[in-house]
């Protein structure tokens, strides 16, 4: 997919979940990752060519593995027109070095999030756009199947009462596999996190490959069903005589 191609599914996001109305300051959660930069991207392209009209700013929270990592994420920003703002943090120190946390992700996650609401809500911003896709979509409903029991995955759009914040994930009717085409041609940065790759989301995406492998499209099958209500068939509540 080339990116008009990948405007249209994105658009449809958007308008499917009314996530961006004409006023809205948004800002984009940026790793350096190819998802948070292709949806940067993206959302700097629909401000530009659709009628609804919002601000857009570009947000990293650098956590401390390397000095001036994000050099040549300024410089894309600068190339796309879009503000960027750097929140530098200890988060690397704290959970590495001072905690030596065995399972860092949920911790990290929670002070990178914290990190984020911080700056952006200083800063006048009502949403924030994270570059969750399809697959993560799937990748977390597995993950609430088997590690919690639960049918779930996150919200296309959640609004976060304690920091006033509302969360947009315009990309999630994009494959990973087209996000990573696109990101070819942008200054993707290197992820130093020592559990990069070592995570329980890791060995979800391990499965479905596997998986896919004796089932095709099993991973766009799970996001069908996932995504439209009408192909649920779950059990209905019962009452003490076994009927409806």
């Amino acid at each position: 997919m080339n990116m008009q191609q990948m405007l249209s599914p994105f658009r449809r996001a958007i308008q499917d979940y009314k996530m961006i109305e004409s006023g809205d300051k948004i800002a984009v959660g940026v790793s350096g990752g190819k998802d948070s930069l292709v949806l940067l991207t993206l959302l700097a392209e629909y401000q530009k060519y659709f009628d609804c009209k919002f601000d857009l700013m570009a947000v990293t929270v650098d956590m401390g593995f390397t000095e001036n990592a994000y050099t040549p994420i300024t410089q894309y920003c600068k190339k796309l027109g879009v503000e960027y703002s750097v929140v530098k943090t200890d988060i690397a120190e704290i959970i590495f070095d001072i905690r030596k946390e065995k399972n860092p992700c949920s911790l990290c996650a929670k002070m990178r999030r914290g990190a984020l609401n911080s700056e952006i809500t200083s800063r006048g911003f009502n949403k924030l756009a994270l570059g969750h896709h399809k697959d993560d979509v799937v990748e977390t409903f597995l993950l609430s199947l088997f590690y919690e029991g639960r049918l779930n995955t996150f919200q296309p759009k959640s609004y976060m009462s304690r920091s006033g914040v509302t969360l947009i994930r315009p990309m999630i009717y994009l494959a990973e596999k087209d996000i990573s085409g696109l990101a070819k041609t942008m200054p993707v940065v290197h992820n130093p996190c020592p559990a990069n790759k070592h995570t329980e989301r890791e060995s979800m995406k391990q499965l479905l490959a596997d998986l896919s492998k004796k089932y095709p499209n099993l991973s766009e099958k799970f996001a069908n069903a996932v995504m439209h209500p009408e192909r649920y068939n779950l059990w209905d509540s019962i009452d003490t005589d076994g009927k409806k």
